[in-house]
């Protein structure tokens, strides 16, 4: 599908908390999540480079640090926030300018997952793009990731492509 035929909601998804927000995730570590700053790039490269290869979806993020490194550069082009426990990067997510939209990625390490963690991420992320003009965000996900499909529905992404094994969803800010 080119970009072109994605079409989004009328309605808005509705309003997001703006980072810094701190929060207790479900184990009762204390968390921060902030935008991204320029100091941060080697906590969250030492992040990414120790991420489980089961935990990579659709080839990301790359499995070497040098090849982090580049990744993670790329996407300094758009909007980033992450997730703080203490002083270590637990999670990362941001929204890449693609055209008239931003499409969205999100990580949580693996240590940190299935804690509350993702859900405040993007809720605060979503929060930072709407605070910068961000109007339209995609994603894809991979279909057999209830998971990360049902915590996108639930802050009001909606499915708008199937192509093979993955799902295209949409969300209007």
């Amino acid at each position: 599908m080119s970009r072109s035929e994605r079409s989004y909601p009328d309605e808005a998804a509705g309003s997001f908390p703006k980072p810094p927000l701190s929060f207790a995730d479900k184990e009762g570590r204390e968390l921060e999540i902030r935008p991204y700053e320029d100091d941060e790039f080697e906590a969250v490269v030492e992040m990414y480079a120790d991420f489980e290869p089961a935990d990579r979806a659709q080839g990301i993020p790359p499995a070497t640090e040098s090849r982090v490194r580049d990744w993670f550069e790329n996407l300094l082009d758009g909007l980033n926030v992450v997730a703080w426990h203490d002083d270590r990067a637990v999670g990362h997510a941001t929204l890449v300018p693609d055209e008239d939209a931003y499409e969205l990625a999100i990580f949580v390490h693996q240590e940190y997952q299935r804690a509350g963690i993702g859900s405040n991420l993007i809720r605060a992320l979503l929060g930072h793009g709407q605070a910068n003009g961000v109007e339209k965000v995609w994603l894809t996900v991979e279909r057999w990731n209830h998971a990360a499909v049902n915590l996108y529905e639930s802050v009001g992404f909606e499915t708008h492509g199937t192509e093979s094994f993955e799902i295209e969803m949409v969300l209007r800010l």
